[in-house]
């Protein structure tokens, strides 16, 4: 059964942000996309699509807050565009973005919204395509979008498409630092050194099964000595979320945001407070997001 069963009745959804808490990576492959082991987690730093069935036969992608284009160089109107090239479905579709998570940031924000046209457009079509099959045109679209299919913390294996649920992840906060930089993830791996990482995986469950766990144990980066090298304000941010308390400080994705991990929503804020006086850049605080009940909206 559709959600949306009008043309007039727009579908509301947040599409959250992520951060990589480790990521390892372990190969290159003759396509040029990198092997990796990660670990990522999806945060309520979100952005917001509202997506409505329309009589024109065409997509129209409109934008509000953050700039970013409303073409083909954007994740979400290419997501729809392949989702009606695999179905042959003749519908037009009205997306309007929200965009709140800050672009070129390591955060994934563009793979979360192109996942969330794919499950939505998927919905109000009458699930022409299964779970597999979204996956699919996921990967297609980037290596980040299908972990935003379920958006759950994972352990992210193969280009980041092969991923498997961290049920007992740690409830933690985060202090997000982004400086006024951007970074494209085609740079960062192609300027990596490769120095590839053996016997990640099983080093990776043996910390996570630890007791007592220690998050910072977990920590690292291998795109960071990239992007740091080249903006030497990544460490910088880095100490100053140290020194702020945080268990652990670290880049996520080819950055340049920095994020510092903490026990304590108290510790958090005051972390936060004395990164904004700095003036690095843009500070948020998050903690772990889920997806709203009912989860059966979406159906495998």
């Amino acid at each position: 059964m559709s959600l949306v069963t009008s043309q007039s009745s727009p579908f509301t959804i947040k599409t959250p942000a992520k951060l990589n808490l480790r990521l390892k990576v372990t190969g290159q492959r003759p396509d040029g996309y990198h092997d990796l082991i990660s670990i990522m987690i999806p945060i309520d730093l979100c952005d917001v699509l509202r997506i409505k069935l329309t009589s024109q036969n065409r997509v129209r992608l409109s934008c509000e807050g953050l700039p970013v284009p409303t073409d083909e160089e954007n994740l979400a109107y290419r997501a729809a565009l392949s989702f009606l090239t695999q179905t042959g479905i003749q519908r037009g579709f009205s997306i309007i973005l929200t965009k709140n998570i800050p672009v070129a940031a390591g955060l994934g924000g563009g793979s979360s919204d192109a996942a969330a046209v794919l499950l939505v457009i998927n919905e109000i079509c009458g699930r022409p395509l299964s779970f597999s099959e979204l996956h699919a045109l996921a990967v297609a679209l980037g290596a980040d979008v299908p972990f935003f299919l379920e958006s759950k913390p994972s352990l992210a294996t193969g280009i980041g498409e092969i991923l498997e649920p961290l049920e007992k992840w740690p409830k933690f906060w985060y202090v997000i630092v982004k400086p006024p930089i951007q970074v494209a993830t085609s740079w960062a791996y192609r300027n990596l050194k490769l120095e590839l990482t053996r016997g990640e995986y099983d080093f990776i469950v043996k910390i996570l099964k630890s007791d007592p766990f220690r998050v910072s144990d977990v920590l690292d980066n291998d795109l960071e000595r990239v992007t740091a090298a080249r903006f030497p304000v990544i460490q910088s941010i880095k100490i100053r979320l140290m020194d702020a308390g945080a268990e652990g400080a670290l880049m996520s994705g080819s950055g340049p945001s920095v994020f510092g991990v903490f026990s304590s929503l108290d510790q958090a804020e005051k972390a936060r407070k004395s990164l904004i006086s700095q003036n690095l850049g843009d500070v948020f605080i998050v903690t772990d997001w889920k997806r709203p009940q009912p989860s059966d909206s979406w159906i495998r």
